[in-house]
């Protein structure tokens, strides 16, 4: 009978594991975490005890599946936290797949300046110290029309900036329908708050006036504050103020107006009929004095918080103690640099993958659909582990952005033969590299548009590992 004695004795099974062929092992083999996964099993194994799930026929079995499950856990242990995700969910930008994917320009500039020291606050031609912010400041200058620029960690922590700056120990009058959530349980009142600044809210949620904002107006006010909706959309009885108004009355009472414009768009997607997301440059030209927008998202750059805007606000801003605590590092600088170096060039609707995917039509996904279909019926025994079939479909940009549009794109639909879909799909996330689908009527969907094409015969093998003969 089955009890604690069959339980095998961690030096034992690390003793079993050290004869094993060295090609099993690790080329920098670790016996601390090796123990610790033979631990891990042994506890496991006990646990099955416990609980009477435990199946084995005798010790020996039970000591060859313990040797088999450490190695397993041996490899678990040792590999990253963060991993390489193939992204077949169609949202372009997902926040919990990080966003957006850079330019590969983007990519070799962060590995030039991981690799070695850089100029990152030092002036080559005198060679006394600088500012960080040089290396985009002109480019940001050219590409908006705006005076001066800063660059922080988030799109949160520019808005905490500019507020604590501007709006300390006053008030900021914002719209009630502008009090938005951007995401994770964080709204723009509770950052009002943490810098310092009153709330002062006018209108009603689906109607605000230019005239609220008037009678609003105090001693204490600091701050005539928009929140653009660039993550949700009003629809029906609805009005609200512009831009170009606000910044009219703010500059008429000598009251800095601050545009909290989210996504952040460079290039003219609602031109070209994709949602009706401002330019940060016309947005700009109304005057506004400050304006922050997100790196990662519509712009597809790293994570960073953009403030620009006019002169002598930035330069208050520079000067700010919390610009420190949110400074952004080398790699974040690189890969903003040569992202937005490619919008300088012209050459970012092909050179930007976030905007590639985001512009990609129907017509252009199709052939990537059909041939993931192609290298899945080539894989051996497709027959037998699964059916396919690619079909139309719609998918979203995500990460907040362009909210309401639907993207027309092009699905692979595999029903496999041999296994559940949810099964398959844990399964897929489990792999390396991980992938995400997901299922609709128990069947598993890869979309093409987030999906790159030299990661199709990647996908493929994958799809067909997990799918099983029988």
């Amino acid at each position: 009978m089955m009890d604690y004695s069959w339980l095998p004795k961690v030096d034992k099974i690390l003793l079993a594991v050290e004869t094993l062929p060295k090609e099993l092992l690790e080329a920098d083999y670790s016996v601390k975490i090796m123990t610790e996964a033979a631990r891990c099993t042994v506890a496991a194994l006990r646990e099955q005890i416990n609980s009477g799930c435990a199946a084995y026929e005798d010790k020996e079995q039970m000591f060859a599946a313990a040797v088999r499950e450490t190695l397993a856990a041996y490899a678990r242990l040792c590999a990253p936290s963060l991993r390489r995700v193939i992204n077949a969910t169609g949202v372009v930008l997902h926040t919990n797949l990080g966003r957006a994917v850079l330019a590969e320009e983007a990519v070799e500039a962060i590995h030039k300046i991981a690799a070695g020291y850089c100029n990152l606050e030092l002036n080559l031609e005198s060679g006394k110290r600088s500012s960080r912010y040089e290396h985009v400041v002109s480019l940001l200058q050219e590409l908006t029309g705006a005076e001066d620029a800063l660059v922080v960690n988030n799109n949160a922590g520019a808005v905490l900036l500019v507020l604590d700056e501007l709006g300390r120990g006053g008030e900021a009058i914002v719209s009630r329908g502008q009090l938005v959530e951007i995401g994770g349980s964080f709204r723009v009142p509770d950052i009002m708050e943490r810098s310092g600044v009153r709330l002062h809210e006018v209108g009603t949620t689906n109607k605000t006036h230019l005239s609220d904002y008037a009678r609003a107006i105090n001693e204490d006010t600091r701050l005539l504050l928009r929140v653009h909706p660039s993550n949700f959309k009003m629809y029906g009885f609805t009005e609200s103020v512009s831009l170009a108004e606000l910044v009219e009355l703010g500059h008429a009472k000598g009251i800095p107006v601050m545009d909290d414009l989210g996504s952040g768009c460079l290039y003219p997607l609602a031109a070209q009929g994709l949602g009706e997301e401002p330019l940060v440059s016309a947005a700009l030209r109304t005057g506004v004095d400050v304006l922050t927008f997100s790196g990662d998202k519509l712009l597809g750059g790293p994570q960073a918080g953009i403030i620009v805007g006019k002169k002598e606000y930035i330069e208050r801003i520079k000067e700010n103690p919390l610009t420190r605590a949110l400074r952004v590092d080398k790699f974040t600088l690189a890969a903003l640099e040569a992202t937005l170096r490619i919008y300088s060039q012209g050459r970012e609707r092909e050179s930007i993958p976030t905007l590639a995917m985001i512009t990609a039509n129907r017509e252009e996904l199709r052939p990537r659909a059909e041939r993931l279909a192609a290298l899945l019926l080539e894989q051996p025994m497709a027959e037998q582990r699964f059916r396919l079939r690619v079909l139309d479909a719609v998918s979203e940009v995500g990460g907040g952005s362009l909210p309401g549009v639907d993207l027309s794109t092009v699905l692979v639909e595999v029903i496999p033969k041999n296994i559940k879909s949810a099964d398959l799909l844990l399964q897929l996330r489990r792999g390396e590299p991980a992938v995400m689908g997901y299922i609709r009527e128990d069947k598993a969907l890869f979309d093409l548009r987030t999906v790159l094409e030299e990661e199709l015969p990647l996908l493929a093998e994958l799809i067909a590992r997990y799918c099983p003969e029988a």
